[in-house]
């Protein structure tokens, strides 16, 4: 019996590590053929058999995307975006979920059912009563109509998630800090912030993640070249005869530096506030 359970565990333990390889091979593949491609000429990419290391190694791809003014542009305006899209929504949800967190106020209940409401709707049936308010508001075209738009879309995750977190932290500290005279904002920013550093850097991950690789908003809202940003900059590689297969593979890798950097030095932080974001003392 004991052979038997033990040859049990031992088979699944080859089912867990075989199937963690396929699905790591799953997941990687597409990923190492667009880094592959992205070294190659447009005609090599489309050869048969199909190769994933090639023997014409170039950086021409690359060199073509740091040379044109237009597409170093959209990574420029992808930074400013995304950038302000994070900070902004991090102070309004830092400051929004510690009234949730430790305050009783008239209309609580009703916020609270309308931030959840908000993030279950598709973004896509807003699209064009987006664009009717960011038309009337003369913000069509600019950096503040995609900001305030896509913090729509941040702010109720971010309010709901780091709620969760301060709702971890005993109530005492911010309390002591109140009850020596100071007031309710210096105990948020000087206590409860600092410990809150995983929640608040969870968050500001998936901020950024949301507001760099958004399209079609992106795509609605602007107009000229100038105003582009990642996502639809590789859409305008595609042109009208050809494709730039080995642009658009580059590219694509290019723009998934920023959020993979991010999530690697701030892994520690990001998964911790994750689990702590989730339960609630």
């Amino acid at each position: 019996m004991a052979m038997t359970l033990q040859g049990r565990r031992n088979t699944m333990r080859v089912g867990v590590v075989i199937g963690l390889v396929l699905g790591a091979i799953f997941a990687a593949g597409p990923v190492l053929w667009m880094l592959s491609s992205s070294f190659k000429s447009n005609t090599e990419i489309f050869e048969l058999p199909p190769r994933l290391i090639t023997e014409s190694f170039s950086f021409d791809a690359y060199v073509a995307i740091f040379t044109t003014p237009e597409t170093v542009r959209f990574f420029v305006n992808s930074y400013i975006v995304s950038g302000a899209v994070t900070v902004l929504t991090l102070i309004v949800a830092i400051q929004a979920s510690y009234a949730f967190s430790r305050f009783e106020f008239r209309g609580k209940r009703i916020l609270n059912v309308v931030i959840v409401s908000v993030q279950a709707v598709p973004p896509i049936t807003l699209l064009i009563p987006y664009f009717g308010l960011v038309v009337g508001l003369g913000l069509y075209n600019t950096y503040p109509g995609l900001i305030f738009t896509y913090m729509v879309f941040t702010l109720p995750y971010a309010i709901i998630m780091m709620t969760g977190y301060f709702n971890t932290i005993p109530r005492e500290l911010d309390e002591a800090v109140r009850m020596d005279g100071a007031g309710s904002m210096t105990a948020l920013w000087r206590v409860l912030v600092p410990i809150s550093v995983p929640g608040i850097v969870s968050v500001g991950i998936y901020t950024f993640m949301i507001a760099w690789n958004e399209y079609l908003f992106a795509l609605t809202l602007t107009r000229t070249i100038d105003m582009r940003t990642v996502p639809i900059g590789i859409q305008l590689l595609m042109g009208q005869h050809s494709y730039e297969w080995n642009q658009i593979m580059a590219m694509s890798i290019l723009g998934s530096i920023p959020v993979l950097v991010l999530f690697l030095v701030f892994q520690r932080f990001f998964i911790s506030g994750l689990t702590a974001g989730s339960v609630k003392s």
